[in-house]
């Protein structure tokens, strides 16, 4: 897993053009809707908007954007735009199982266009069920290793219901059962203690190891989808070697 982190470390560095940044913005505001839908509308009660809302600032999102989005997902916006979250289970390039996490408020498009890459990529779409069998959801937080202390943050993660705690490079990663989230989002505001990251996501029960040059056609894959306008998340089963991350940082 926490390869697939450092491996969106760096597309964050190399995705710097206008284009991309129009995208983040894309993202990001369906991150805020999709926060507010869930947990409401005020940042110091919803912990996870917070986060959504943190990390548009740092991406110099303007004030007016974020709250627009805040809007939508109260139901308090006039554009009468409706949100919702979605996921499909198919397979990419070289078989890799993936379950994509999309954000839309037109599913025939969401469906259309990515049953239309999965194609180019010589994969395809499955049925519900027919992939998500291979993976478990979890709870997951990044926090950044500078300025924490792993062992208050392992403490404190295990007490709350951790199942793993793990230090890889610049960030701290914990992973639990999805009921422990919000127990472990508490225990993290209680501590001062922000993360870059907080949400649910996808775990593989047993990764898939390729070559060095598989895993990237794999990854480059994977990126074609996740460049999709109504994707939010692309989960694989994709194991992510030493190799392929420093073949794939050189690019």
């Amino acid at each position: 897993m926490s390869g697939h982190s450092h491996w969106a470390t760096i597309r964050r560095k190399k995705g710097a053009s206008d284009a991309k940044r129009g995208q983040l913005f894309t993202r990001l505001t369906r991150e805020i809707v999709m926060a507010a839908r869930e947990g409401g509308g005020d940042i110091d009660s919803n912990f996870r908007l917070r986060i959504a809302v943190d990390k548009a600032r740092a991406q110099s999102m303007p004030k007016e954007n974020i709250e627009r989005g805040i809007k939508r997902g109260t139901g308090d916006s006039k554009d009468g735009v409706i949100f919702e979250q979605v996921f499909y289970e198919g397979y990419g390039s070289n078989g890799v199982a993936l379950i994509v996490e999309c954000v839309t408020e037109n599913r025939n498009r969401t469906v259309a266009d990515l049953r239309h890459m999965l194609s180019r990529l010589g994969g395809n779409l499955g049925e519900s069920g027919s992939v998500s069998w291979q993976f478990r959801r979890v709870s997951y937080f990044s926090i950044p290793a500078a300025g924490n202390d792993f062992d208050k943050i392992f403490e404190l993660a295990v007490e709350g219901g951790a199942d793993d705690v793990t230090q890889d490079g610049d960030e701290i990663e914990i992973f639990g059962p999805v009921e422990s989230f919000k127990t472990l989002i508490d225990a993290l505001r209680k501590a001062g203690i922000q993360p870059d990251e907080a949400e649910l996501r996808f775990v593989a029960n047993q990764e898939m190891e390729l070559s060095v040059s598989d895993t990237l056609q794999a990854m480059h894959g994977i990126e074609q989808i996740e460049d999709l306008d109504d994707v939010q998340n692309v989960f694989s089963n994709l194991k992510m070697s030493e190799e392929a991350m420093a073949a794939m940082e050189a690019e």
